[in-house]
């Protein structure tokens, strides 16, 4: 067999091997890059390479190569599960280089970073004051996680005592024209409402549709095959909202306007009376 042809079969040989066990492996050798992540994937490398190239070594005993590391991969990783000792030992463990906005120094020399390189690391997670930081911590992957001052916190409806409505995952109703009822009857709507839904839309039919997304709120997402950028979608729920808002300024303006006091009175109630129900319904028209 040719040179270039050999090469060409025990390259693919190994890429498919190679794959096949990364595949067995996990997502975690690609997601958590730690020491014993590398060395392996440099032994892994090595190998293929070897026997992709390397004539003179047989391709089973590359493959087998491969498959003993994997398993000495897999007793490693089980090892590592059930003990802490073992796990430091192998994987390492997390640095704190930030506290409570002082640099420790000492622990920047043991993992080898500069003040540069630590500035930069903030600077990907949006820390640009050292002092705004609470805890800055090296993890085993070489990545850096923050945690900012309470003050330097983002404000979010739990930190304001808000009551939000829950939100969950939302579905795809509509594909490439066609409708997936399934996912639409999990939320409890029908094809008749949901073509309601895209007819406000611009879509004459499930099939004007590319792609229709509805979230647990009931709010349809839809993207026709033929977009008019000059017809905004209409959003139905904050339309309602504004709408109530706006009986609810009129009767505060009929209450001002009128002189008969029963009936100042009576606008005032009703409008008391819209102002809670706005703001009970208020989670669910945003």
């Amino acid at each position: 067999m040719p040179d270039l042809l050999l090469i060409l079969v025990r390259t693919f040989i190994a890429f498919t091997v190679l794959l096949i066990l990364a595949r067995i492996m996990g997502k975690k050798q690609i997601s958590q890059f730690t020491f014993f992540d590398y060395v392996v994937g440099i032994t892994i490398g090595s190998i293929s390479a070897t026997i992709a190239i390397n004539e003179a070594v047989k391709i089973t005993n590359g493959i087998l190569a491969l498959i003993y590391l994997t398993i000495f991969l897999f007793i490693i990783s089980y090892i590592a599960l059930k003990s802490l000792a073992f796990r430091d030992i192998v994987e390492g463990s997390p640095t704190v280089l930030v506290e409570n906005g002082k640099i420790l120094e000492e622990n920047l020399k043991k993992v080898r970073f500069t003040f540069d390189d630590l500035l930069i690391k903030l600077r990907e997670k949006n820390a640009f004051k050292v002092s705004d930081v609470e805890l800055a911590v090296l993890e085993t992957d070489g990545k850096v996680s923050v945690m900012m001052k309470s003050g330097m916190q983002p404000l979010t409806p739990q930190t304001m005592g808000m009551m939000v409505e829950e939100e969950h995952r939302p579905q795809i109703v509509i594909i490439d024209g066609k409708l997936i009822e399934k996912k639409l009857k999990e939320y409890g709507y029908t094809k008749e409402w949901l073509l309601g839904e895209i007819n406000k839309q611009g879509a004459q039919n499930f099939s004007d549709v590319f792609l229709a997304q509805i979230d647990s709120k009931g709010n349809v997402y839809v993207d026709l095959y033929v977009d008019d950028t000059d017809d905004q979608q209409i959003q139905q729920k904050p339309l309602l909202a504004a709408q109530l808002r706006k009986i609810q300024a009129d009767l505060e303006g009929f209450a001002l306007q009128t002189k008969d006091k029963e009936t100042k009175q009576l606008y005032y109630e009703q409008s008391q009376q819209l102002q809670q129900l706005i703001n009970d319904l208020n989670p669910l028209l945003k």
